[in-house]
């Protein structure tokens, strides 16, 4: 299972690679594998203002339904058009292609709160 160093991670399974005011935003390695084949990703819409915590959209596979949590405040800039046409890129790259959405940041010191790679290994026992 991949743990990338340079991202921060949530409880809820979202990491954020935070990039000037963007934050990048997907599910992880260890969530992608723990819902299986995924089939749909369902976003909410671009230009819209969400808090920390919100739900952002949800994540269909093919066993269960699973909601997205927003690590951060900030503005919904950009859907990755291709996880809505290839949801599987989910489990295929979800460090990299298999991005969800691009923030931009409200306040950037709310990742403060989020976990390391170290933290988020330890929190889902690997």
């Amino acid at each position: 299972m991949n743990f990338p160093g340079e991202l921060k991670y949530t409880q809820d399974h979202e990491w954020i690679r935070i990039e000037g005011d963007t934050a990048i935003v997907g599910i992880t390695d260890f969530a992608q594998s723990e819902l299986g084949d995924i089939v749909f990703v369902d976003i909410t819409g671009v230009g819209q203002s969400l808090a920390k915590g919100d739900i952002f959209g949800s994540i269909e596979a093919v066993k269960t339904v699973s909601d997205l949590f927003l690590p951060v405040a900030g503005e919904v800039l950009e859907i990755n058009p291709e996880v809505e046409k290839s949801p599987e890129l989910v489990n295929d790259d979800p460090y990299g292609r298999g991005w969800i959405v691009k923030v931009k940041l409200t306040d950037g010191a709310e990742t403060d709160d989020l976990m390391s790679a170290e933290a988020y290994k330890e929190l889902v026992g690997a």
